[in-house]
């Protein structure tokens, strides 16, 4: 992956200036996997060796502390009150969602519709954890899925990062898929990267 740091500079260099942060994202093309097949639908989480900035968190909690003004905390008396239109508004506007323990049936009866095809169902947090360092895991924490087309993909960095942090973090992506695929490495056909409104350049993997 010698030209990972090589295919950001490129980017930044020749990719137009947006009005906002923009997200480096990663896509990685799979081969040789029926993904008609339940068992090939693969899915799995990474946790990025840098926090990518921005992301933001829902946390479905009573009796764990949030103090954190950036975390948005729904407490179980709001969870009936939140309509389906309204929790597709939440899923949309954030990246990863938690729920302490004890609330997890609850959330899921409640909302596991709307999460789950949206690969965001939440985490269990028991009770007494620490919370500075759940928050700090689930900020450098990405999703990844197979359904219906044998490609991944996920965010790896923003703009306001380091180039070698979101290489480390592609690596690490990279890594954790590898690793889910049946037959590994032989199964990766290509990877691209690409800023928010850019095109997409390959990555040697």
């Amino acid at each position: 992956m010698s030209d990972v740091l090589e295919k950001i500079k490129y980017l930044r260099e020749n990719s137009k200036k947006r009005n906002f942060v923009q997200s480096f994202d990663l896509s990685i093309n799979l081969k040789n996997l029926d993904v008609k097949r339940p068992e090939n639908r693969i899915k799995g989480e990474v946790v990025l060796p840098h926090p990518v900035p921005g992301r933001k968190i829902c946390f479905f909690t009573d009796s764990i502390p949030v103090s954190n003004p950036e975390v948005t905390v729904i407490k179980k008396s709001e969870m009936e009150k939140i309509g389906k239109r309204e929790m597709k508004k939440i899923a949309k506007r954030h990246d990863v969602f938690l729920a302490e323990a004890p609330l997890m049936p609850t959330v899921a009866k409640l909302f596991g519709q709307i999460l789950g095809p949206r690969n965001k169902l939440p985490s269990p947090v028991p009770p007494g954890s620490d919370v500075d360092r759940i928050l700090d895991r689930a900020r450098r924490t990405v999703r990844f899925s197979v359904k219906k087309t044998p490609v991944v993909h996920c965010i790896v960095g923003k703009e306001n990062m380091e180039d070698e942090k979101i290489k480390e973090n592609i690596e690490a992506v990279i890594s954790s898929v590898t690793s889910a695929l049946p037959r590994g490495r032989e199964q990766i056909k290509n990877a691209y990267l690409k800023l928010t409104m850019s095109q997409a350049v390959e990555v040697k993997v």
